[in-house]
């Protein structure tokens, strides 16, 4: 992607004679979503290298702290291709730029353009990673379906435990489980196998006989595999336990020996009603000849391809396949790949490692549609003061919809205020844009309205919201690890979203203090000023070595009306 503006893209191929009469094209570059094409990369101006680094920015925003740069490619999708030494010379500055915005990259493949040149040329394609600050890492929720005999519990066992299941390591999993009950708040029927991948990339299991704690550490990148144990009987409560877990994929295992049983078609059922973009695994093809494996593959293939699917198969065979499954399945949910391995010879396990390490975490449709309907709530992450626009606030729309015009209120202030303003103008990787829908990144011009009464972590609602803020808050928590004896009158950092402050631990229920892997509710207080908190968001916290993790379940709300909403809004103090 170029500047700003709009941009015209040139979809018909110049034609330049030489070898090849039709280039080789991508589709052309979309201005969201997290890939971005670069012709090259060599030696930029300090200007240019800002520009970049902003850009980077964007794609890994968008991308929920993934992008994927393809490096030789025109923004309208030609397959260029560059020397060796521009090559080179284009990674290096795309390391600098990934260490400005702290993420790591990863090659992911080459390719060789063999049209219209005398000299090889390459095309790079890498991976960009980052963990979100508010984040310990990035999550992805893979939720699993398959028959009893499918080879499910294998399979996972075998990514999650590195080694063919050595029938230990189910122990390790308690800490999951309890985390996730905290989260549902309900025990279920349903298991949770982890697996981790680090920046570069590595799958981070328990093969080094690491904890659980130990793989969160590691890891940027996990993938949580919710294990539906497949009782029939049960299907109809597993799909509400299910869909309370709001997945973002699907994995349907087969077996390539039984092919599509009974059930099969069932899941099958199951994942289209998630609304959940699917894929699919063939399993034990290490027990069956290969013409039994086309045959299961072909059966799959012809369903998919039915009316009421309408799913476009796509059989990977080589990690290339793997790197693009990947990426169109998470573009077009109706693309729907297919692995087949074995779990016990191993083949072509690293294929499925290479997809899950590369699907990118999109928010789904059905939680993104859900969020659309509710009230307007953007969170402010960055300020900056833009000649002849005014006060420009960039962040994230948590759950809304925001149109050019509207008329917000934003807070809260250090007293707990919040004051009105009006959205002139709002921008998407610096093209306009007219509205911004939940999940999307955006920055906002807000014209003459005072920065200093800005700060990272407030919020900007609609004002029927009637947003409550507070100083004191409840939150249920689990204790990942600590040093330090976690007990009254600790400090640590509380995250919830974009709102980042010290608190003190002003009580925990029940206990004195609490040990790793305890579970407790505890009441914090922030020291600085009150924030906007919802009930049940997701809330880290650390201090040094100390971690945890949990939910918000009670605020002490500070009213709006007593902190004065009104005055603030009286004559002196309007903000248009």
């Amino acid at each position: 992607g170029g500047g700003g503006g709009s941009k015209t893209k040139k979809k018909n191929g110049r034609s330049r004679g030489g070898k090849a009469n039709n280039p080789p094209y991508l589709p052309p570059e979309a201005e969201d979503g997290n890939i971005e094409y670069k012709l090259k990369l060599v030696n930029p101006s300090q200007y240019r290298f800002e520009h970049l680094v902003t850009q980077m920015k964007w794609r890994l925003q968008e991308g929920r702290g993934e992008a994927v740069y393809q490096i030789g490619v025109e923004d309208n999708g030609l397959l260029v291709g560059l020397s060796e030494e521009e090559m080179r010379a284009s990674l290096k500055t795309l390391r600098r730029m990934a260490e400005k915005v702290g993420a790591d990259i990863t090659v992911l493949r080459e390719r060789e353009v063999d049209y219209d040149s005398d000299f090889p040329r390459k095309i790079t394609e890498v991976l960009v990673r980052k963990v979100p600050d508010n984040q310990q890492f990035l999550d992805l929720r893979v939720a699993v379906l398959g028959n009893v005999d499918s080879g499910k519990s294998t399979l996972l066992g075998v990514l999650t435990q590195g080694e063919l299941d050595n029938g230990r390591g189910r122990a390790r999993l308690n800490l999951f489980r309890h985390l996730h009950e905290i989260q549902s708040g309900r025990t279920s029927s349903i298991s949770f196998e982890i697996l981790g991948f680090n920046s570069k990339g590595e799958v981070v299991n328990y093969s080094d006989s690491r904890t659980a704690e130990e793989i969160c550490e590691s890891s940027s990148k996990m993938i949580t595999f919710i294990d539906l144990a497949g009782h029939h009987k049960y299907l109809k409560t597993t799909i509400f336990g299910l869909t309370s877990y709001c997945p973002d994929f699907a994995m349907l295992v087969v077996s390539a020996n039984t092919g599509i049983a009974g059930t099969t078609r069932e899941h099958l059922g199951l994942a289209m009603a998630l609304k959940v973009p699917f894929f699919i695994v063939i399993s034990k093809i290490d027990l069956c000849s290969k013409a039994t494996v086309e045959r299961t593959v072909k059966q799959l293939e012809r369903i998919l391809k039915q009316p009421g699917c309408n799913k476009l198969p796509l059989l990977v065979n080589s990690g290339d396949d793997a790197v693009t499954a990947a990426q169109q399945f998470a573009q077009s949910p109706n693309i729907t790949p297919i692995f087949t391995l074995s779990s016990v010879s191993g083949e072509n396990l690293d294929l499925l490692k290479v997809f899950l390490n590369i699907l990118p975490p999109l928010t789904n449709s059905k939680e993104q549609e859900e969020l659309m309907q509710q009230l307007t709530e953007f969170q402010v992450d960055e300020i900056y003061t833009v000649p002849e626009v005014g006060t420009v606030v960039g962040g994230t729309l948590s759950s809304g919809i925001c149109r050019e015009g509207e008329n917000l209120v934003v807070g809260p202030t250090d007293d707990g205020k919040f004051l009105r303003l009006k959205v002139c103008s709002i921008q998407r990787n610096r093209s306009a844009c007219r509205v911004l829908r939940a999940g999307q990144a955006a920055t906002l011009a807000l014209g003459p309205f005072d920065r200093s009464l800005l700060r990272k972590g407030m919020v900007m609602v609609s004002p029927e919201m009637n947003p409550t803020i507070c100083s004191v808050f409840e939150a249920e928590i689990v204790l990942l690890f600590h040093a330090t004896t976690f007990r009254k009158g600790f400090q640590v950092t509380v995250h919830v979203g974009n709102v980042r402050q010290t608190a003190i631990v002003e009580k925990i229920h029940g206990k004195d203090k609490l040990r790793t892997g305890e579970k407790a509710v505890v009441c914090f207080r922030f020291i600085k000023h009150p924030e906007y908190l919802k009930i049940g968001a997701k809330l880290l916290f650390r201090e040094g070595v100390t971690k945890g993790i949990g939910h918000v379940t009670n605020l002490q709300a500070i009213t709006t009306k007593e902190n004065g909403l009104e005055e603030s809004l009286g004559p002196g103090q309007l903000s248009f």
